[in-house]
């Protein structure tokens, strides 16, 4: 993207670095064939998959288990006119291997919305795209970022 358009294109370690620090993003997949959005605690895993860690019986679980979705977070200062936008896509799994889920019970986020039977999801960052908006210009021409 060009900065003229207003916007940046972000290379992945810096989208890494951007998803590293934000407490929130969303989650879109298809539920019941349509498009829906929820939004989710997460974390990233040593090999930059995004965790999220959820009741083991929730609709949500039913729904992206082995389905391609997307990630996004973002942080944005209306005032300002700033703030940039990060996308990951790729396969949620289910963590099954008991291993694998003592490792994160201990390394991976916490749910804000704690439930008795727990498990982790995984999406596997097959494509990360991101952009940060540039400029800072009301339609009249004045410079926010000043």
């Amino acid at each position: 993207m060009n900065p003229d358009d207003g916007f940046r294109a972000l290379p992945r370690q810096e989208c890494l670095r951007l998803l590293a620090k934000a407490p929130l993003g969303r989650i879109v997949y298809t539920r019941r064939a349509l498009p829906a959005v929820l939004p989710v605690n997460f974390g990233l895993d040593t090999d930059d998959a995004v965790l999220l860690r959820t009741a083991a019986g929730s609709d949500l679980v039913r729904a992206i288990d082995g389905a391609v979705v997307a990630f996004e977070a973002d942080e944005v200062d209306a005032a300002r006119r700033s703030g940039w936008s990060v996308v990951v896509t790729g396969a949620a799994t289910v963590v099954t291997d008991p291993a694998e889920h003592r490792r994160l019970s201990r390394t991976g986020p916490v749910s804000w919305v704690p439930a008795p039977q727990e498990v982790f999801v995984r999406i596997e960052p097959e494509l990360i795209t991101g952009r940060e908006l540039v400029g800072g210009r009301t339609p009249y021409g004045v410079d926010l970022t000043a």
